[in-house]
C-alpha cells in the first residue's frame, strides 16, 4: 500500500482537483483506491459523488481509531454508480473496480490545531491498519500546516504539494518543503516529497512562464511534469460529481491523459502500480 498525501499550504491552488484528477487516473488503471477527504470542507468528498449515511465519516473514525473498522465505514464514489463508462472499459468493468471514500466532514476540524502531541498524530495511521485492500491510498489535506496535515504526514509515505504559478504560491510551496524537512526529522524519517504539481497553469501567461522557470530552479527535479493547465469546465466536471476520465470532450480527454502521466511520475519507482493495474484491466476484459 502507497500513501501519498496531497497538500498546500495557501488555499485556492487546486488541491482537490489535483486529488480527484489522480483518482480518476487510478480508477482509469485499475489501481484499487481509497481517497481520505481530511479537509473539514470536505469538497472530494462532494466531488467523488459520496456523503455519509449510516457509516462513519473520518472525523469519527479518527475519534476512536482504534475501533475505526475502516472497511465497514468507507463509501463507494459516486463514480462508480454513475456507470463511469471509461474507467468501466479500462478496468474491466465499474462492478469490479474499487475507488472508495472516507468521507469527509466539518468534525475533523477538532484536530485542525497547531498542539497535537504525538499519540494524536497517529490517529490516521491506526485508522489505515485497515486499509489492506488497497494499492493507492490519496489524502486530501487542508490547505494548512496545523494538527490534520501533520497526521496525514504522519500516516504517508510521500507529500506531494500543488502550487499554481504565482508569487505567493510558489512562496509557500518553499515554506512548506522546509516544514517537511522540519517534521521527518522530528516525527516521520520515512517521509518524502513525491514532488510538486504546477496546477492551474496558464499557457499564455508570461508570469506564469516565469514563475515555472523560478520554480524549476528552486526545486529541480521535484517539479513534476506534466503541469495541469487550467481548465475551464473543471468545476462543471466536480459540480456533476464525474471523472474527468468519462467526461466527454477533447479538453477533459487532454486533461485526463496529463492526470494519468502525472500519477506515474508522482509515484516515482512506483509508477508499476499504473502499468500492473493497466495489465489487469486488460486480462480481466
Amino acid at each position: 500500500m502507497h500513501v501519498v498525501s496531497i497538500s498546500s499550504l495557501k488555499g485556492g491552488v487546486g488541491k482537490t482537483s489535483v486529488t480527484t484528477g489522480l483518482a480518476s487516473a487510478a480508477l482509469a488503471a485499475g489501481i484499487p483506491t481509497l481517497v481520505i477527504d481530511l479537509d473539514p470542507h470536505a469538497d472530494a468528498s462532494t466531488a467523488l459523488g459520496v456523503r455519509a449515511g449510516e457509516q462513519l465519516d473520518i472525523g469519527r473514525m479518527l475519534k476512536s481509531p482504534r475501533r475505526a473498522r475502516l472497511a465497514e465505514n468507507v463509501v463507494p464514489s459516486g463514480w462508480l454508480e454513475r456507470g463511469n463508462s471509461t474507467a468501466g472499459t479500462r478496468a474491466g468493468n465499474s462492478e469490479e473496480s474499487i475507488l472508495d471514500v472516507a468521507v469527509g466532514s466539518a468534525y475533523t476540524g477538532i484536530y485542525d490545531r497547531p498542539d497535537l502531541g504525538r499519540r494524536d498524530l497517529r490517529r490516521l495511521s491506526t485508522v489505515l491498519a485497515g486499509a489492506d485492500r488497497y494499492e493507492l491510498v490519496l489524502i486530501d489535506c487542508p490547505p494548512s500546516l496545523n494538527g490534520l496535515t501533520r497526521m496525514a504526514w504522519s500516516a504517508s509515505d510521500k507529500v506531494a504539494l500543488v502550487a499554481e504559478p504565482g508569487l505567493f504560491s510558489v512562496a509557500g510551496t518553499e515554506r512548506t518543503m522546509r516544514a517537511i524537512q522540519l517534521f521527518r526529522q522530528e516525527f516521520a524519517p520515512g517521509l518524502m516529497p513525491a514532488g510538486i504539481v504546477a496546477n492551474r497553469v496558464r499557457s499564455g501567461s508570461a508570469e506564469h512562464a516565469f514563475r515555472l522557470s523560478e520554480m524549476d530552479s528552486m526545486f529541480g527535479e521535484l517539479l513534476l511534469t506534466p503541469h495541469i493547465p487550467e481548465q475551464a469546465n473543471w468545476q462543471q466536471i466536480q459540480g456533476a460529481a464525474h471523472a474527468v476520465h468519462s467526461w466527454p470532450g477533447d479538453s477533459a480527454k487532454n486533461a485526463a491523459g496529463l492526470f494519468d502521466e502525472l500519477l506515474a511520475n508522482l509515484l516515482g519507482n512506483r509508477g508499476e502500480l499504473v502499468g500492473a493495474g493497466r495489465a489487469r484491466s486488460r486480462s480481466s476484459r
